[in-house]
């Protein structure tokens, strides 16, 4: 499927955005940083250096396989195109991005937009905040 999807997006089959797409698509997280691909190409076995990370991940993007979030502190992640619009909540901590869907702020930011005069194009939520996990996998060792 991976090989179908870097086709429909205009770009070229290579073996780095085959491995790549593979590891985005099968990671159990949703949010992943350029170098926490790197880490799991490392963790794999496979030789595809930290700059092609970025090049392959700026491609991806530009291309419309995965969305780049920006976050507090230069903070970003990228996540696979779904094509579903969703917010984000993120631990100030650990680092955690965990997404949601709420039908009511959703209502409410159109409300708010119409009472200001405003056709929303496009919106982005980002809610910031600290976990309450005391076990959280996502910490950071110090």
């Amino acid at each position: 499927m991976e090989d179908q999807d870097i086709r429909k997006a205009g770009l070229k089959v290579t073996a780095p955005r085959v491995k790549i797409l593979e590891l985005l698509e099968k990671s159990p997280e949703r949010h992943v940083s350029a170098e926490d691909v790197y880490k799991m190409l490392l963790a794999a076995n496979e030789d595809i250096g930290l700059a092609t990370v970025y090049r392959v991940l700026t491609q991806f993007e530009s291309a419309g396989l995965v969305e780049k979030r920006h976050f507090e502190d230069g903070y970003s992640v990228f996540e696979l195109s779904r094509g579903s619009h969703h917010d984000h909540i993120v631990c100030i901590t650990c680092g955690r991005v965990q997404e949601f869907v709420d039908d009511t702020i959703e209502k409410r930011q159109q409300i708010i937009a119409n009472d200001l005069g405003f056709q929303i194009s496009d919106h982005e939520l980002v809610i910031y905040g600290k976990c309450l996990d005391e076990n959280c996998r996502h910490k950071k060792a110090k």
